[in-house]
């Protein structure tokens, strides 16, 4: 096929490009930066630009693109920021897919579980309604954005996806070196679960997503297992070999990262891919111990 990818030089989409480009698949790159390759595409969603004559002939359409979630603490000129690059670029682009000779008959756009809000043990299918605070506001309204491919007929699928873990960026990364000093522990009560899914499982599941014309809506981007802070943080310490015993309370928590603690360490969201699942897709790692063992290079978690 001939693939769009926005967000190609992201965490997930750096893994992505070469994936598909080594399935047989052609792949064209959305980029804001000057193109470097023939198959790049320059756009500037923040002025509304988008070279649409560049779109036509595209088979699908992986949408990746939008700020680092994490990237700072949140403040209101920031919270502005991370909505305009998910929620007005998603509709930018699906109103311009709209508009083509031969639209693409496919659409996977990144979603994330934060659109489920702090539920507590809960388990939480694609069906659960959303929850409530500003990501899973964010996420719903990013999920909306999409709603113009959606009524043009287009398979439009959300992967709501969960903590990517990979040791070359997001959550993970910036954990390991405090780990591995010995000096990580749980996050607050630990009892909030961590609904996680690993890297190469992101890949294969947006792959799968892609080339499955069954599925479409929201399909939850996670691991079967998902596990609370404090399993997490036992599980990471023992396949890097470090003791685990420095908490962090979540008063100091709310104190370094403010609004953001709460959405994206202290929220609980017990996350299952029932869709995922139903379509039998396979998943790598689909326990925490084989993700990290792998990921890190470890030979056991012993």
């Amino acid at each position: 096929m001939k693939v769009l990818v926005t967000g190609a030089t992201g965490l997930v989409g750096s893994a992505l490009v070469p994936f598909l480009t080594a399935g047989g698949h052609e792949v064209f790159r959305l980029t804001r930066s000057n193109p470097l390759l023939a198959n790049d595409i320059q756009w500037n969603p923040e002025a509304g630009e988008l070279p649409t004559a560049r779109l036509e002939g595209l088979d699908s359409v992986i949408h990746l693109a939008g700020e680092n979630i994490a990237a700072t603490r949140w403040n209101p000129a920031v919270k502005e920021r991370l909505r305009q690059s998910r929620v007005n670029t998603t509709r930018l682009l699906c109103e311009a897919l709209t508009k083509l000779d031969r639209p693409p008959k496919t659409l996977v756009s990144a979603s994330a579980i934060g659109y489920y809000g702090d539920r507590g043990a809960e388990i939480l299918t694609e069906s659960a309604v959303p929850g409530s605070g500003f990501l899973a506001d964010l996420c719903r309204d990013w999920e909306g954005a999409c709603d113009p491919a959606r009524q043009q007929g287009m398979r439009v699928v959300n992967l709501r996806i969960g903590v990517v873990l990979s040791p070359k960026g997001g959550g993970l990364a910036k954990m390991l070196t405090p780990f591995r000093m010995g000096v990580g522990g749980i996050i607050g009560s630990g009892r909030q679960y961590w609904s996680w899914i690993a890297i190469d499982d992101v890949v294969g599941a947006l792959d799968f997503c892609l080339t499955n014309s069954g599925i479409s809506g929201a399909v939850n981007g996670t691991a079967p297992n998902p596990v609370t802070n404090y399993d997490f943080t036992k599980t990471l310490g023992a396949v890097l070999g470090r003791p685990t015993f420095l908490p962090m309370p979540a008063f100091a928590a709310r104190i370094a990262l403010g609004e953001m603690a709460n959405d994206l360490l202290l929220g609980s969201a017990r996350v299952m891919p029932y869709r995922l699942s139903e379509f039998n897709y396979p998943f790598r790692y689909p326990t925490l111990d084989g993700a990290l063992t792998h990921l890190l290079g470890k030979s056991s978690t012993s």
